[in-house]
């Protein structure tokens, strides 16, 4: 697959996810075999007046095939915002068209911009006459059941100049509540001639391939089953080129964890990134036994010491996986 002169190899992607997806978990799941990653969502008008926490948003994945979101309701604040995150190097530009957040729909920004197809356009002719790198649109099916968009947006953003969409195959209504509507994402594979990048519940190699094969999409994204699980993109690029995959050991599992953590701490306030290591740690430790009670100290973590204590214990209550 191609977005625009990018040349995408491999299977799967990271999907942003807002306080997720920092550049810690970025790296990681690039190494474990994701094709490129998409940044946190990040406010344009934050970046525009330079603040500093959007600022670190924008920081890149090593060399990486990777590219920061954006979003807004300001066509020319959004082009700015660009302008500037072009300062970090990124592959493309993503605009998030999608996110279904009250603070971010109810401004005018996110999935509101599916019920706004002309500013929307506006916004991404904006972005893409700024920049020099492709431009890509997130967005879901439509706003609810009763206003599926998605096709229209599509055409819309091929039109005014994306170089490929990503579609999360659920309305803004249902956030994140099943099911994944694969015949809208299908009917956009249809109406345009860009990448389309299907995203929503692929949580496994063989759900991976079903999503291909029953939409015909170009290329997949991988959102929450990547949580504490950076190997599900070792696990897709095996199940679709047809190799064999082992999964990594407790051990190993936890070890990774451990390297993610650190790079938190690394790369942002280490009292604020243990303090966001809590949920991290709570994701590579579900499905053991003693999970629960694991889950709860994880919670209330405060040093690395203390997160060290939670593997140790994790690895002792399940010596053979």
């Amino acid at each position: 697959m191609k977005i625009g002169n990018v040349e995408i190899k491999g299977y799967a992607a990271l999907a942003p996810m807002a306080g997720v997806t920092d550049r810690a978990m970025r790296e990681i799941c690039v190494r474990y075999g994701a094709a490129f990653c998409v940044g946190e969502l990040t406010s344009a008008k934050a970046v525009v007046l330079g603040d500093d926490k959007s600022k670190a948003l924008l920081k890149s994945v090593g060399g990486k095939i990777w590219a920061p979101q954006l979003f807004g309701s300001d066509p020319d604040i959004i082009a700015a915002a660009a302008q500037k995150a072009l300062e970090y190097g990124p592959s493309f530009i993503d605009i998030n068209m999608g996110c279904p957040a009250p603070k971010v729909a109810g401004n005018g920004a996110g999935s509101a911009l599916m019920r706004d197809i002309p500013r929307a356009c506006k916004i991404i002719r904006a972005v893409s006459n700024a920049v020099d790198v492709p431009v890509t649109v997130k967005f879901r099916t439509g706003w609810d059941k009763d206003h599926i968009t998605a096709v229209e947006l599509a055409v819309a953003a091929e039109a005014s100049g994306a170089a490929a969409v990503t579609v999360h195959g659920r309305t803004r209504e249902q956030m994140y509540a099943p099911p994944v509507d694969i015949k809208t994402i299908a009917a956009v594979k249809k109406a345009v001639k860009i990448p389309v990048i299907a995203n929503g519940d692929i949580i496994s190699g063989a759900a991976a391939k079903e999503m291909y094969e029953n939409t015909g999409c170009d290329f997949v994204s991988v959102g929450r089953a990547a949580r504490g699980n950076p190997f599900i993109f070792g696990e897709i690029n095996a199940y679709l080129s047809g190799k064999a995959y082992t999964a990594p050991t407790l051990k190993e599992r936890l070890n990774v964890c451990k390297e993610q953590i650190e790079k938190m701490c690394e790369y942002k306030d280490p009292y604020i990134a243990v303090l966001e290591a809590r949920k991290h740690l709570s994701w590579y430790i579900t499905g053991l036994s003693g999970a629960a009670e694991l889950r709860r100290q994880a919670c209330s973590v405060k040093t690395n010491a203390d997160i060290d204590a939670i593997i140790q214990k994790a690895l002792e209550l399940n010596p053979d996986m």
